[in-house]
């Protein structure tokens, strides 16, 4: 370790920045100082913010437990304070990651390795883009990459120290892909469905943009589900109770049950984000007769609005569509917000609006022969997801001369 300071096992060796940077392992993130964290990642995104990492532990929704053990990775300067930080979970399955490496899993073990546990730079059950290499703004630009570049290396030398199979990093933004690939790390890419804000000042203004034929199909679902019994409120802040929080984790239960045999996420997390995060919250509750029927969460960044979680009781006739698409576009457009973010899969996404974007993770391999093999099958997978990312920008909704009609 530089200067000889802490060779403890959380401990990892860095470059220098004027000064020695030390990397260390927290085991929960209420190790580290909320504000000194969120300084690293920043307003955007409200996901890699200190409250909802820690609302996902204290909940004990994501814990060793549950298979993610904390093993966030912090730089500190010599002050101590933190220049740079890193989610990270070590982890005994891929449950929860939304970028599929079970068949690696599969096929190291049946060549006699063992691919769990495995590290996992990401946020739990949450497949959506951001920064994951938290650097502190402030710094010369040298600086900064230098933060980077200790954290990148402080995850392959827990890695090592661990001995685990691999490290993976889901989800991160370009920038921070392109960092992992000039390390050496492995590229895989992936599609999400996006919808841009192009300065509309109204829903009807945004339909303008889509061919004759979208445009009456999605006025027709809407108009539907106004003309039926459901009622739906668009929640935030001081107006979200736990009346909304109770009805929505039993949706969710209910859809994880059918879906995937049981939900990641308990009630108390829910709880706390409510608690902490609530003017972060856009929750989208459908009710019917006086009983909540319906709901979906979206949390709020800066200049996107993420949707995240759907739950029902029943079968309504387009309401999904309603309440999970179309009144986030409402409330995006109301609030200005550049973009919303749909997640992936499902073409019918593109049919309202919400086109394929690329999506990125980085992969980091300790078995040169395993290291090989995987990169010999991104190679191969790499050309058949840009010819599928461009087959479903061929079923764009919008109209081709880009003029506004209504």
């Amino acid at each position: 370790m530089p200067d000889g300071k802490d060779t403890g096992p959380g401990a990892a060796p860095a470059p220098e920045v004027g000064e020695t940077i030390t990397v260390k392992v927290l085991t929960g993130i209420g190790q580290a100082d909320p504000q000194e964290w969120d300084a690293c990642a920043g307003p955007d995104n409200p996901f890699l913010s200190h409250a909802f990492l820690l609302a996902l532990e204290e909940s004990g929704s994501a814990i060793g437990r549950t298979g993610w053990q904390p093993s966030h990775l912090i730089a500190l300067d010599g002050a101590g304070r933190i220049m740079g930080a890193v989610p990270l979970y070590l982890k005994n399955h891929s449950y929860g990651e939304y970028v599929f490496d079970h068949a690696w899993a599969h096929a190291y073990e049946r060549a006699g390795g063992q691919y769990y546990p495995k590290l996992q730079c990401a946020v739990p059950f949450t497949p959506v883009p951001g920064p994951r290499l938290l650097v502190r703004p402030g710094a010369s630009i040298q600086g900064m990459e230098a933060v980077a570049s200790a954290l990148i290396q402080g995850m392959e030398e827990v890695a090592r120290r661990y001995g685990v199979s691999s490290v993976h990093v889901t989800f991160p933004e370009e920038a921070d892909w392109r960092r992992l690939g000039a390390a050496g790390w492995l590229l895989r890419e992936g599609v999400q469905y996006h919808w841009e804000n192009r300065g509309y000042a109204s829903f009807d203004d945004f339909l303008g943009t889509l061919n004759s034929r979208k445009r009456k199909a999605i006025r027709k679902e809407r108009r539907e589900v106004a003309e039926s019994s459901v009622r739906l409120h668009s929640l935030t802040g001081a107006d979200l109770k736990p009346e909304h929080w109770d009805a929505f984790h039993r949706f969710y239960l209910e859809t994880a049950d059918r879906k995937w045999g049981g939900g990641y996420l308990n009630r108390a997390f829910f709880r706390l984000l409510g608690e902490t995060m609530a003017d972060r919250v856009m929750l989208v509750m459908c009710e019917d007769g006086g009983e909540w029927v319906a709901g979906a969460l979206n949390l709020i960044g800066t200049d996107a609005l993420y949707g995240r979680n759907w739950g029902s009781d029943g079968s309504y006739r387009f309401l999904h569509f309603e309440a999970c698409y179309y009144r986030a576009l409402d409330f995006a457009i109301e609030r200005g917000l550049g973009r919303v973010e749909a997640g992936a899969q499902g073409e019918h996404k593109i049919q309202r609006g919400y086109l394929p974007v690329p999506t990125y993770s980085a992969h980091w391999v300790a078995d040169p022969g395993f290291h090989r093999a995987i990169a010999d099958y991104l190679r191969r997978e790499r050309p058949g997801v840009a010819a599928e990312r461009e087959a479903l920008m061929e079923l764009s909704p919008y109209r081709q001369d880009g003029v506004s009609e209504q």
